[in-house]
């Protein structure tokens, strides 16, 4: 990080599909080794897949778990007088898109599905449904913060 001044943050193109700059972020965060198209397949084949098991449309159902996968609070450590606190703050929007999206896909890489498509549309139908282990990541790190809730004075 920094100490001279703040990254600045890029401008993302919205896709062309959904003219969304959420659902860019999202393959950006897929996309390995610079292969973006094998990306964007991955993820509309999920949002086909998730539209056809849900009975609604791809991108309400992805908008749906990424709404009940973002965090309000979360745990930061900070060091006071030699010891160290995990003291709860709260998350910027910036930060719970962030989070939301890598939650998402690291519990769908953990899925036993054969494609990573098959994976995303599970997650994201279970997501929508507040479950899955994406949301409850987000379950646990409120859990942390009510328990720490004692050392919010030392917030800063």
């Amino acid at each position: 990080m920094s100490r001279r001044r703040k990254a600045q943050k890029k401008e993302l193109l919205p896709d062309p599909k959904f003219n969304s700059t959420l659902v860019t972020q999202f393959v950006n965060n897929i996309t390995r080794c610079g292969k973006k198209r094998i990306a964007e397949n991955i993820f509309y084949g999920a949002l086909q897949i998730a539209a056809e098991r849900g009975g609604q449309d791809g991108i309400g159902i992805f908008k749906k778990a990424m709404e009940n996968v973002k965090p309000v609070l979360e745990v930061k450590s900070r060091r006071i007088g030699g010891a160290n606190y995990q003291v709860p703050v709260e998350v910027s929007p910036e930060r719970r898109i962030s989070l939301a999206i890598r939650w998402l896909i690291t519990y769908a890489k953990a899925r036993s599905e054969k494609s990573m498509a098959e994976r995303l549309a599970n997650e994201f139908l279970q997501a929508s449904k507040n479950e899955g282990g994406a949301v409850r990541k987000k379950i646990d790190t409120h859990k942390m913060a009510e328990a720490n809730r004692a050392f919010a004075h030392f917030r800063w």
